[in-house]
């Protein structure tokens, strides 16, 4: 027999219980105010529900009778227990107490939390039944006001107790059963939990055999048109005994089960998740979408970047000393790039959760702010290529030492005695050697220019991300983990 939320603390089922109550615990706590507040409501009161539960150390299963008035059903609960306890016929309207009949020992503490007062309690089985009454041991059946009452106190306890119950015995009678009070006032609002219903068709006496299989199959009907499929159907007579034996025999079978009252649990537990599940996103955005590339371009853009980098590659290939500067950060260039961010952020997620992300980054102003301190740590000096200025010196001393070699030459030619041959060529050699020095100065000069410019682009760029990360991508990812946080605790906590 497995333990459950309906034998003991340390069975398999109710350990699995907690770790869902957990979860839906957690999962509260993280998402917070990202949560509307009357879901949290919700499952705050299902988690301290089906916890309380647990902490009692769950050893029954609780059946509630449950019925209108005329219905029979405190006749029924006294021929279920075989003892004339609860009040019926004309004493019955005048209480709004519930009345208890429990089958084995200690069940004086949940009796408490059910809020069922002392002197309404019974407990069916002692040493004159023998093991008569065993097949019943760990019932707890509850016999609620009457739920179509015109006191308005007996509705609030009936609506109070049906959450907490293992098993709902809706007990009708063959005039009332069709009652819209109770179709639309209870029955159809209980989809999901057919395994946790029975409905009994009381004082089938007072109807000819011949009719009975009709009316049990128009019971049937009124339950699927209710959208409740599978519920089984009793016939009774607390007057003539009829029916009883089957039903008692039917109880005996779900609290045998010991899994019905977990059951039970984890569909409050899995309504309580689907509330939730509709607090938070199906996914977390793309990876892609928190790049930060497309902020760092349009602020790029908006400060002008490619255009000063280029200009102090320009000082660079020129040898100027005057290099170009930032102008003053434009206010709607950063909104239009924080905007532009938060959008690709925030499609898909609920809004709740997109006002907490826009609410965690930088506004605007301190967008700007930092984007004005990174630039300011920008080197933007036009520092002079080593290698030109060496290939320049080189240029002018070989022109030089050219000049020199080719006036050397021409007075060989001009002057007496025998001409230098050789000191011609040298001259061409020098000139050739000064000219390609100039040359590859100026090219050095474009190169370094390039590097320059790339080199500022980078920095820039950089300091650009370094603020777009910091001030957008962080805060944003911190609100997106605690999302997926949220989604898979609640994943977990459905069955």
């Amino acid at each position: 027999m497995t333990a459950t939320l309906g034998s003991t603390l340390h069975g398999d089922d109710t350990a699995a219980l907690t770790a869902r109550v957990d979860a839906l615990g957690r999962a509260l706590a993280i998402g917070g105010a990202r949560l509307a507040p009357a879901v949290v409501t919700k499952v705050v009161a299902t988690v301290e529900s089906v916890r309380e539960r647990l902490d009692l150390g769950v050893d029954h299963t609780v059946v509630a009778l449950v019925g209108g008035t005329g219905s029979g059903k405190s006749s029924l609960f006294n021929a279920i227990c075989r003892l004339d306890f609860a009040d019926v016929g004309v004493r019955r309207p005048t209480t709004s107490e519930i009345t208890a009949c429990v089958w084995g020992d200690d069940g004086g503490p949940l009796l408490d939390w059910l809020g069922v007062v002392p002197d309404r309690r019974i407990q069916r089985e002692s040493l004159l039944d023998g093991e008569s009454e065993v097949a019943l041991r760990g019932l707890v059946l509850l016999d609620l006001p009457d739920h179509d009452s015109i006191a308005p106190e007996h509705r609030e306890v009936v609506d109070r107790l049906l959450p907490q119950a293992d098993l709902l015995a809706w007990v009708v009678d063959p005039q009332k059963y069709a009652d819209d009070a109770l179709h639309s006032g209870y029955l159809r609002r209980l989809v999901g939990h057919e395994a946790s219903m029975v409905v009994v068709l009381n004082q089938v006496d007072t109807v000819p055999p011949d009719v009975r299989p009709d009316l049990l199959a128009d019971v049937e009907n009124l339950l699927v048109d209710d959208g409740l499929t599978g519920v089984p159907v009793r016939e009774a007579s607390a007057r003539t005994g009829e029916g009883l034996v089957a039903l008692r025999e039917l109880l005996a079978t779900y609290v045998e089960s010991r899994s019905l009252a977990a059951r039970r649990a984890s569909a409050e537990l899995n309504d309580a998740a689907a509330l939730l599940a509709a607090e938070v996103a199906a996914r977390e955005p793309a990876p892609s979408a928190l790049s930060v590339s497309d902020v760092v371009d349009r602020l790029a853009a908006a400060i002008g970047l490619p255009a000063v980098a280029a200009g102090v590659g320009a000082a660079v290939r020129t040898g100027s000393s005057s290099t170009p500067g930032f102008g003053a950060v434009q206010q709607d260039a950063v909104e239009l790039a924080r905007a532009t961010w938060l959008e690709a952020v925030t499609t898909g997620l609920p809004r709740r959760w997109g006002k907490d992300v826009a609410s965690r980054v930088a506004s605007t102003t301190e967008m700007r702010l930092a984007v004005t301190d990174a630039l300011t740590q920008l080197t933007l000096t036009a520092r002079r290529s080593g290698l030109a200025l060496g290939l320049t010196v080189a240029a002018v001393a070989l022109a030089g030492a050219a000049l020199l070699v080719g006036s050397v030459a021409v007075g060989s030619l001009v002057g007496p005695g025998e001409a230098n041959v050789w000191a011609p060529v040298g001259a061409v050699v020098l000139l050739v050697a000064s000219v390609l020095a100039f040359v590859g100065a100026a090219a050095a000069r474009r190169s370094a220019g390039r590097r320059r410019t790339a080199r500022v682009l980078q920095d820039g760029r950089s300091a650009l991300e370094n603020v777009a990360r910091a001030r957008l991508a962080v805060p944003t990812e911190a609100v997106l983990a605690e999302h997926r946080a949220v989604r898979e605790l609640v994943a977990s906590a459905r069955a």
